[in-house]
């Protein structure tokens, strides 16, 4: 890139209310911004993976609780970004089971990068980044 050239970002953000009903409108948000990219079944399915564990595992699921998702969509990367409102990070206590366990797996497996950061009194933010073409 030469100097004084600029990436445009496309940032984009929903807030949601912290229940497991409210994660396939997270996912539609994400499938209009993708658009048909050939990341979305991928970007997709991660975001769903965070969504869930916001509306579940986290204070975002207490009644009156929410999550945010923002979306960063330039210069060849989508990073997604899922914010909560905190509550105990807790490892699976053994190997994922049928339903249990396998979420942030998932999205190691899917993503270039993810981690998080925050804590359980202000929330975290967990996040992901795939190469988008």
């Amino acid at each position: 890139m030469s100097a004084g050239s600029r990436v445009m970002v496309l940032t984009r953000s929903c807030t949601y209310p912290g229940r497991a009903d409210q994660i396939g409108e997270a996912r539609r948000f994400l499938a209009r911004i993708l658009d048909g990219s050939p990341v979305a079944t991928d970007a997709i399915l991660c975001l769903s993976e965070l969504a869930t564990n916001a509306a579940v595992h986290s204070h975002s699921g207490r009644p009156g609780g929410q999550f945010t998702v923002r979306v960063l969509l330039g210069g060849g990367t989508l990073r997604v970004e899922v914010g909560d409102e905190g509550g105990p990070w807790v490892q699976p206590a053994g190997p994922p089971d049928g339903q249990h366990g396998r979420g942030l797996l998932i999205v190691s497996q899917l993503t270039r990068a993810w981690g998080r950061s925050g804590g359980s009194d202000t929330g975290w933010t967990v996040w992901y980044e795939i190469d988008c073409p």
